[in-house]
């Protein structure tokens, strides 16, 4: 998987989780992620492969959180995860993606769901 972009979709729905997603591949991406930025638009998101766990230390805004297995099945969600909050390794997760407040609730995304991977051309 490239960075992308990618458009994230619930299968069977098609409810978009993201228009414009990218992939953080480099050590800089991965430690960085979202703190760097001081909102995150409702149409995008950063995904994290081969992670199970991430913190929201020095993040400046909430987001919502999807864990997906290899298969991008949804294996566990948070909601309105707030600043300075340290999650566990999530069970079965291959993967994070960081989404915006509201993003569950928009696609009504939940636990057994499978997201659609398409990519963007630029």
């Amino acid at each position: 998987m490239d960075e992308g972009p990618w458009r994230l979709a619930v299968e069977g729905t098609g409810e978009l989780v993201a228009r414009k997603a990218r992939v953080a591949r480099t050590w800089r991406q991965r430690m960085v992620g979202l703190l760097a930025r001081s909102t995150l638009p409702a149409d995008e998101a950063l995904i994290f492969p081969a992670c199970a766990s991430i913190h929201t230390v020095g993040m400046r805004f909430p987001i919502d959180v999807i864990f997906v297995d290899r298969d991008w099945r949804v294996v566990a969600l948070r909601e309105r995860l707030g600043p300075g909050c340290l999650m566990l390794p999530v069970r079965r997760a291959w993967g994070v993606i960081e989404a915006a407040c509201g993003t569950l609730e928009r696609a009504g995304l939940k636990v057994g769901d499978r997201l659609e991977v398409i990519s963007v051309t630029s």
